[in-house]
């Protein structure tokens, strides 16, 4: 997969995006500008702009490249978006999309200079709460995710497509969502809020959220030191199946190549063309004396 990588990354270096107002999400002056202002963290995946915005892959390889450079550069944590693609697709049976996105996004990040402990990977808890053993299933794929990527801050985000507006459901469905983020160490948890599906959270909301979270943080803090996972159950065969399927879908991907497989729509059940999309007007390719001194500087201070 490293090479089929490795020749995006050489096909993409050999154009150059122009800016055009709103022909795509602008990643590079969103980049400076946060890293101007000395922002923490900020959302910068590969893949979800041709996804989920219908931004042309050329294009968007282009822009998440440099902007990567600049978020490595000034230390900004970047976060990925992996969690999206279970609100399209199934969070058991699409499981292995989501570590295969997470390795895709990973090399894109080193190929940028940016290193691990600036990669809040994403995932999700979004398997349907009526699933058998759904808790397991959850852990693993946490517990997975974090021994894969033991550097970076992985990005874990709450329940959202199975909230129906019953706020005492999803009250528990928050809890077992902070328990395995304490439990496996996630690095940027985002909170659950009682009322999603309802409305907008209020100030109430939060607080309930954000209380949720304090006392189970607290109240299991060593619970991942003190649990081991019993051998060839559950939760181990489970991480067990889901690398084996990821393993196979980026083998097949080495054969094929990255646009091919966007264009087959194996991540989110999404499938977009390779020439379609906002904003491939604004790509052009280099011209022979095209110099961009910022790069080398950007990817060689650390």
């Amino acid at each position: 997969m490293r090479k089929a990588l490795d020749e995006v990354g050489e096909e993409v270096g050999r154009y150059i995006r122009l800016c055009n107002y709103c022909s795509g999400l602008c990643m590079p002056e969103i980049a400076a500008m946060g890293a101007l202002e000395g922002l923490d963290v900020m959302l910068n995946d590969a893949l979800y702009g041709i996804l989920f915005r219908d931004i042309n892959m050329q294009r968007t390889l282009i822009d998440q490249y440099f902007s990567r450079i600049i978020n490595g550069f000034a230390g900004v944590i970047i976060n990925t978006g992996e969690d999206n693609y279970l609100t399209t697709a199934d969070a058991y049976e699409e499981a292995h999309t989501v570590l295969a996105s997470d390795f895709i996004n990973e090399q894109l990040a080193f190929m940028a200079g940016l290193p691990s402990e600036q990669q809040g990977l994403g995932h999700a808890f979004e398997m349907d709460p009526m699933l058998e053993n759904g808790f397991l299933y959850e852990l693993a794929q946490a517990q997975m995710l974090r021994e894969i990527f033991p550097n970076a801050p992985l990005k874990y985000m709450p329940p959202t497509k199975f909230m129906t507006g019953n706020i005492f459901r999803g009250h528990i469905q928050d809890a077992l969502f902070n328990i395995i983020g304490q439990w496996t160490h996630q690095g940027l948890q985002l909170l659950g809020m009682p009322t999603e599906a309802i409305h907008t959270p209020f100030m109430s909301d939060r607080y309930l959220s954000i209380e949720n979270a304090k006392y189970i943080f607290n109240n299991m803090k060593d619970i991942g030191e003190e649990v081991e996972f019993k051998e060839g159950g559950i939760i181990k065969s489970r991480a067990q199946e889901v690398l084996h399927k990821a393993t196979q879908l980026l083998e097949a991907m080495e054969s094929e190549g990255l646009f091919t497989a966007l264009e087959k729509g194996i991540f989110a059940n999404v499938k977009r063309p390779k020439n379609g999309g906002k904003g491939l007007d604004g790509v052009t390719l280099k011209g022979e004396h095209y110099f961009n001194p910022f790069v080398e500087l950007m990817k060689g201070k650390k």
